[in-house]
């Protein structure tokens, strides 16, 4: 998801009390620490660390497990990649599994509201699910300005730079989008659809925050799939009044309707993207299509370049993917 502006608390998304009993036979978990505990978080003298990215579970019980027994509590203050995707014993698999998949419930407001979004596409037919990664934050994050005009390229720049913690600040666009790192832009993902034979007749919802450029880089993906819907346009500004401005809660509902979808399309293989095609997996075969975007952005220059016709280019589209469904 995208920046989020006002802060969202595990609670405000997550069904606590679900999460703490679907997993009482395996962890201990508590609401609120003890209030001799809890004072040390409130003064600030409890002991904080980053856990090492990708790590084994062997880190976690010969480095993390002695400073808990050291201190009592530990603030673990990143919580993203902090365990390795391999590798790790089946009853850790199994364990992630179900915390991912079973233990983490959306609260019953996010829910409810996702089943009537859900339903409303149902009642149309079938529908695609595209998540459509092409908010300011991530442009400015990665650098990708393909499509951008020169005003918009300096404003990403400036947004890039006013994040200490982005480490990366000086970036080539062009040799990042040739190695397929780049989100595909709104007019290239309407061409990867068509080239794949998707027919305008689908309903397809863009799970994602606002599209940065707006209708301007919305426009080639509005003319080839008219039946682009939103949650925004297919709910009353009513029923978002409570998720305006958290956007957590606002990619909570795009998420539960994308497990749902009859096909999932991610333009950029991000975090959200990636727990989406596991949890399509483990609810049975549901079908997503994994764009491959080096090759995809070869093909694409090939083709307005001249190089390629329309039927080399969506018959080299649909070679190339057939296997990545």
């Amino acid at each position: 998801c995208s920046f989020n502006q006002y802060g969202s608390e595990f609670q405000d998304i997550f069904d606590v009390d679900h999460f703490i009993t679907s997993l009482r036979d395996e962890v201990r978990i508590l609401k609120e620490l003890p209030p001799r505990l809890k004072r040390r978080v409130e003064t600030g003298t409890v002991y904080s660390m980053p856990p090492i990215s990708w790590s084994d579970i062997l880190y976690y019980r010969n480095q993390i497990l002695p400073l808990i027994r050291k201190y009592k509590v530990v603030h673990l203050n990143r919580t993203d990649t902090r365990l390795a995707n391999n590798g790790q014993p089946l009853d850790i698999q199994k364990l992630r599994c179900r915390v991912n998949f079973s233990a983490l419930r959306f609260t019953s407001q996010i829910e409810d509201l996702g089943k009537r979004v859900i339903k409303l596409l149902r009642q149309n037919g079938p529908f695609i699910v595209l998540h459509l990664r092409y908010e300011m934050d991530m442009l400015a994050f990665s650098g990708c300005t393909q499509g951008c005009n020169n005003e918009e390229v300096e404003e990403l720049t400036r947004m890039r730079y006013a994040y200490p913690w982005w480490k990366e600040k000086i970036i080539n666009s062009d040799l990042k989008r040739k190695d397929g790192l780049c989100p595909l832009t709104p007019e290239e993902t309407a061409l990867i659809l068509r080239a794949l034979d998707i027919e305008n007749s689908y309903q397809i919802y863009i799970a994602a925050g606002e599209i940065y450029g707006g209708n301007r880089r919305m426009a080639s993906l509005a003319s080839a799939y008219p039946k682009l819907v939103r949650k925004e346009t297919l709910l009353e500004p009513s029923d978002l009044g409570f998720f305006q401005n958290h956007s957590s809660q606002m990619a909570a509902l795009d998420y539960l309707v994308s497990l749902e979808s009859d096909i999932f399309i991610p333009t950029y293989d991000g975090n959200m993207a990636k727990v989406v095609e596991g949890h399509r997996r483990f609810l049975g075969y549901k079908q997503t299509i994994l764009l491959d975007r080096r090759l995809l952005v070869d093909l694409i220059d090939q083709y307005n370049s001249g190089s390629l016709s329309w039927n080399e280019f969506s018959n080299a589209v649909k070679e190339s993917h057939k296997y990545r469904k």
